[in-house]
């Protein structure tokens, strides 16, 4: 009879198998689950542990998955390494400007300063007159010699000084890339806020990202991840398309993950998508980046595998770039990101670059976001398995905002996935039903319908877009807002907490490939834990984003611990 490591008993543990089953004690040896079930139950199969954690009433759930994080990125968007521009550190045009000026006082002249962070919806100047936006000229009020760069909180909006334009080339004759936006004032000059491609014409100038700064980024988010219970992600996009700019998504990063994997640092699992081609371009430079492109051998692929390739097919409602079916309120559909002359080419581009992953054996994950364009990747999806039949591709749509009735069938059929923002919901949430209107802001993200169309959803924080407080999400799902037409009512989009709870764990373990080794709390599954100090089942749904994490372990081993933890 084996000696448990650690006992963990008088709690919920949630074991997230088929049966959603609640059970109170689980038993850790030799970094794996070793039983699970009543105390009595579980000691009967173990010859004493080394370690006796009393859960207190306390929630122990799988280890948490947040499928859809920047961890490069989310390290180096905070100081030091970046301006930190986010409210409330910063909450007027002002406040940005004094934290441009500041660090251009520390800067030599001529290197880049960059920030991240921003929201006009947090900006009081905007807020008290939406006409007002940021400009060039703000921030050539903070510097003029030194290019600035200062990506908003979602990261498809830049905010650039006259410097930064002028190294770009940007100026009134510059014809605007596909799907983006290059502000202009009435004279037809550039105005300094840049969206999608435009901004990537500023971004592919500064400093790449080295290896040594990835590794510093990673380990100072890892750090943060740890403390909220997480211990797997998906970073969705390393490799050559991203060597140029601040994204984090180099070919850099892989090469630091690895080298924290050999040097027992990484306490995080990493499922990658490879991101081989900047965002505007079409099939054939895709093709050369994709044929060209080795990843880095892993030493261990339960710690840090390649599993896809990341494409992006549109831009985001709040930009008004999202492809949708109806216009937004104000006018205009949106597009595809990608290379072509117009939406018939881009079209093309997109499902041959989908093809011909699919061909090659890789999973596809695609940023989209309008409706339409969520019908249309999903249906290319099914024409490359159409093309090259291939059991289990488990393609999907990365955030799929306005998802369609349609697709979801498409998805349920051909065993695509999904992967939702259940925190950029609750960030955004008010900000859409001026961009959309009431009706669709209530639908965007809906997990209630995917779910009932017998999808696999995923949930994740696109941090650095949003922090990575899985916590947050849980309480978002259960609390969407009901639906109610004259004498009918329901949950509208809304969740129950075992259902956000699977779209956080083993539903991510499923877009990974990994659901038979991790994701649930099953004998013989490896030891990836999250304590939770309260009994979620008996909180309001409004408590949970504040319930502490007491414990994280990965692999069997402590990552993070309270000192509350007996």
């Amino acid at each position: 009879m084996t000696r448990a490591d650690i006992l963990f008993v008088n709690g919920k543990v949630h074991t997230v198998d088929p049966d959603d089953k609640v059970v109170s004690a689980l038993a850790v040896a030799d970094g794996v689950i070793h039983a699970v079930g009543g105390r009595e139950e579980v000691e009967e199969r173990i010859a004493g542990a080394e370690r006796v954690v009393d859960l207190r009433g306390g929630t122990l759930l799988p280890g948490i998955n947040d499928s859809h994080l920047h961890a490069v990125n989310t390290g180096y968007n905070a100081p030091p390494f970046s301006v930190d521009l986010n409210y409330p550190t910063v909450s007027s045009i002002v406040d940005c400007v004094a934290a441009v000026k500041e660090r251009a006082a520390e800067t030599a002249a001529g290197e880049w300063i960059v920030g991240v962070g921003w929201d006009t919806g947090y900006l009081k100047e905007c807020v008290e007159d939406p006409t007002r936006q940021p400009t060039r000229q703000d921030l050539d009020a903070a510097t003029r010699e030194h290019p600035v760069f200062l990506h908003d909180f979602s990261r498809h909006t830049a905010w650039v000084n006259s410097a930064a334009l002028a190294k770009a080339g940007i100026d009134r004759d510059t014809p605007t890339p596909p799907g983006s936006v290059i502000a202009r004032d009435a004279d037809g000059e550039p105005t300094g806020l840049l969206a999608e491609g435009a901004a990537v014409m500023v971004e592919k100038l500064l400093p790449p990202i080295t290896v040594e700064l990835s590794k510093a980024a990673i380990l100072s988010t890892v750090a943060k991840l740890s403390r909220l219970g997480i211990t797997s992600l998906t970073e969705p996009g390393l490799g050559p398309g991203g060597n140029e700019g601040i994204m984090g998504m180099g070919e850099n990063g892989l090469h630091a993950y690895r080298e924290l994997l050999l040097e027992r640092q990484l306490r995080v699992r990493l499922s990658a998508l490879l991101y081989v081609d900047e965002t505007g371009n079409g099939f054939e430079t895709f093709k050369r980046g994709l044929d060209s492109f080795v990843p880095p051998e892993s030493p261990d692929e339960r710690f840090c595998k390649v599993i896809g390739v990341k494409l992006f097919a549109d831009g985001i409602p709040p930009q008004k770039t999202a492809w949708m079916h109806d216009e937004y309120l104000g006018g205009g559909f949106g597009g595809l990101v990608v290379g072509g002359e117009d939406d018939a080419e881009r079209l093309r581009e997109l499902q041959k670059m989908i093809s011909y992953a699919h061909s090659l054996g890789h999973q596809v994950g695609t940023h989209v976001t309008g409706d339409r364009g969520n019908d249309v990747v999903v249906e290319a999806y099914a024409q490359a398995v159409r093309e090259a039949p291939r059991e289990d591709s488990r393609h999907y749509v990365i955030h799929g905002d306005f998802i369609t009735a349609q697709a979801l069938r498409i998805c349920r059929e051909e065993g695509f996935g999904a992967n939702f923002n259940p925190t950029i919901k609750w960030t955004i949430a008010d900000l859409e039903k001026e961009m959309v209107g009431e009706e669709r802001a209530a639908y965007e993200w809906p997990y209630r319908s995917a779910i009932d169309a017998g999808v696999t959803v995923s949930s994740s924080s696109d941090s650095p877009v949003t922090e990575p407080d899985w916590r947050q999400g849980v309480a978002t799902m259960m609390l969407r807002e009901a639906k109610a037409d004259g004498e009918v009512s329901g949950p509208g989009e809304r969740i129950t907490l075992a259902e956000a709870i699977r779209t956080y764990t083993i539903n991510p373990a499923w877009q990974d490939f990994a659901e038979g080794w991790k994701g649930s709390l099953e004998v013989g599954k490896v030891a990836d834990l999250c304590v939770l100090e309260q009994d979620l089942e008996a909180i309001d749904p409004h408590e949970i984003a504040d319930v502490d994490v007491a414990m994280t372990m990965i692999d069997g081993e402590v990552a993070f611990e309270r000192a509350s933890v007996a």
